[in-house]
């Protein structure tokens, strides 16, 4: 197993250009890759999301507002949508399974480090500089999978990567309410860095190298905006990116401030019955495996569309002031979102040309300013006029991103 960053940029191959040597099923090679970019997406998620529980209890320990208290998380992936951007240039002189290693590990250290952040003030730069870290991950794993995967079995294996993001995403949250029921914030911070920390290794000792990615030394502004300016002139790629803006906010709107209704009378959820409700990501592990599976078998566009009305519905759903309808509502949104996100993010590979890598990082800067924009959005909404508007706000987002995926079906479809 490599040891250090040297060790890993060696690791990397250069391919011969016209020779293809793809990973497919039933070789070791590829069960490797698929368990190592399954932990990639775990520690990643685990590692952003693992706040997401504990906005309300910053929101009394910091007197500060559910707006205010959501910038822990919307620094965070702020932060990471520029990194992705660069991550990808650098990425190409560096190595994927290089610049991927470092950052899982930087930031499993820097999640260990919040929780011993003394002031509300100092715990935003460690997110913020924990964000920028964790962005040599999504965009570059997605690269690693278009280029290193066979084509005809990439939608299953994007599906699995997103499964492990979904099961990254309700670990860090499930588990860091129960620890903070039981032990604090704090302590609970430390754990889960400690457990991101250890994927981390998981993922350098089982990654494969690079079969197919011929390394690019030295930095050219010229050569990377002209591969980022050729995806947004792609006629179908700039509405993936759309999607990935939309529905990602919608999602995160729903996420952040589901917590301070269900804590709130006349429901008084603690934090360990809150944290159980994150729970229902095992329905976004599945729909993201199987929304893959089914995009190869019955066409990608008809998946993707399927998975933001199913969004839609599970966010009026809950509307309800059942709190069972209101868990269903939770769980129909989570496995709508992750059954349209693995398709869109697998979309991006099949349709860009060349440069894979700046594609997926164009659609995962998309995917976070989403995330940090709307997700803070959302707050003012909550504030103003309470849930419904928030609901009100995420359904204009998904109907957009409905009609965002049509003119991208429109598009693919004229071009082949």
């Amino acid at each position: 197993m490599p040891t250090s960053a040297h060790a890993m940029k060696t690791s990397e191959t250069n391919a011969i250009p016209g020779q293809k040597q793809y990973l497919t099923r039933g070789t070791g090679a590829y069960r490797r890759a698929s368990l190592a970019l399954f932990l990639s997406g775990f520690s990643t998620f685990s590692l952003l999301y693992c706040v997401q529980p504990l906005l309300p209890i910053f929101s009394q320990e910091f007197s500060v507002s559910p707006a205010e208290s959501s910038l822990s998380l919307s620094l965070s992936t702020g932060f990471l949508a520029v990194a992705i951007v660069c991550a990808a240039a650098v990425s190409e002189g560096l190595g994927r399974r290089s610049l991927m290693s470092i950052s899982l590990v930087g930031a499993a250290l820097l999640t260990i480090a919040t929780a011993f952040a003394p002031n509300w003030h100092l715990l935003l730069v460690i997110r913020a500089l924990q964000g920028f870290v964790l962005g040599g991950v999504p965009a570059v794993a997605m690269a690693y999978l278009a280029e290193e995967i066979d084509p005809r079995g990439l939608g299953a294996t994007m599906g699995l990567y997103v499964g492990g993001t979904a099961f990254g995403g309700m670990s860090g949250r499930v588990l860091t309410g129960i620890f903070a029921e039981y032990l604090t914030w704090r302590p609970a911070l430390f754990i889960i860095g400690a457990i991101g920390l250890a994927a981390a290794i998981g993922f350098i000792a089982l990654l494969p190298p690079s079969r197919n990615f011929v390394r690019r030394p030295g930095f050219d502004p010229r050569f990377h905006a002209k591969a980022w300016l050729g995806h947004l002139t792609n006629p179908a790629l700039p509405f993936i990116f759309a999607i990935a803006f939309l529905a990602m906010g919608s999602f995160v709107t729903i996420y952040n401030y589901a917590g301070f209704r269900l804590v709130a009378p006349p429901y008084d959820l603690n934090q360990t019955e809150l944290g159980l409700i994150f729970t229902v990501y095992l329905f976004g592990i599945g729909a993201s495996s199987i929304g893959g599976l089914l995009g190869d078998r019955i066409g990608h566009f008809s998946v993707l569309l399927f998975g933001l009305a199913l969004t839609a519905a599970g966010s009026a759903l809950t509307l309800a002031a059942s709190l069972p309808v209101i868990i269903i509502g939770i769980i129909v949104l989570t496995t709508g979102f992750f059954m349209s996100h693995s398709i869109a993010s697998g979309l991006v590979g099949k349709l860009a040309h060349g440069t894979k890598g700046h594609a997926s990082s164009l659609y995962m800067l998309a995917y976070y300013v989403g995330s940090s924009l709307m997700g803070s959005a959302g707050g003012w909404f909550f504030a103003v006029e309470g849930w419904a508007a928030v609901i009100i706000f995420t359904l204009a987002m998904l109907a957009l991103a409905f009609v965002s995926a049509c003119f991208a079906q429109h598009f693919a479809r004229r071009k082949a």
